[in-house]
């Protein structure tokens, strides 16, 4: 019976206790609701004449969700080795994809941009969409005004 007692009391201790690999993890990153607002705020402040701003918000070594707050329409872009996913935040727009990229030129390891997409779909976009572009599939966002995204790149498999 002692014995049983001493069996159930070391089990309870190794349930309670954490092991080593347990306790050397890292924390997750993380980023509340009145923490995204109050970064898109800043984000719009600082602006200025600008079009197009990019902040980290979380982040796990190489991998980052980042805001990104478009005022103006940018490039028709493909990322040939990335996936793009995004969550709307705030704000309007649309989603060209798929199709062709036309007159496509790699600007930066990563980036193909191009002048136009000729033959895609069109999606509006508005707070809470999400997209899932596709390694390799061009895309292009019209803005209505502003476009919060909330994104990360995923490597192609």
């Amino acid at each position: 019976m002692v014995i049983a007692k001493l069996a159930g009391l070391a089990l309870a201790a190794l349930l309670l206790c954490p092991g080593p690999a347990m306790a050397q993890s890292a924390p997750a990153d993380a980023a509340s609701a009145a923490e995204i607002r109050a970064k898109v705020a800043a984000m719009a402040a600082r602006m200025g004449k600008s079009t197009f701003a990019y902040e980290p918000l979380v982040k796990d070594g190489e991998t980052i969700a980042a805001l990104e707050y478009w005022k103006a329409p940018g490039k028709p872009a493909v990322h040939p080795d990335e996936a793009e996913y995004a969550l709307v935040i705030e704000g309007a727009g649309t989603l060209v994809s798929g199709g062709t990229l036309v007159e496509p030129v790699e600007t930066r390891p990563g980036l193909v941009e191009g002048s136009r997409i000729d033959g895609g779909s069109t999606r509006r976009l508005g707070p809470g969409d999400v997209i899932l572009v596709p390694a390799g599939v061009p895309h292009w966002f019209g803005i209505e005004g502003k476009l919060v995204l909330l994104g990360m790149k995923l490597p192609r498999k």
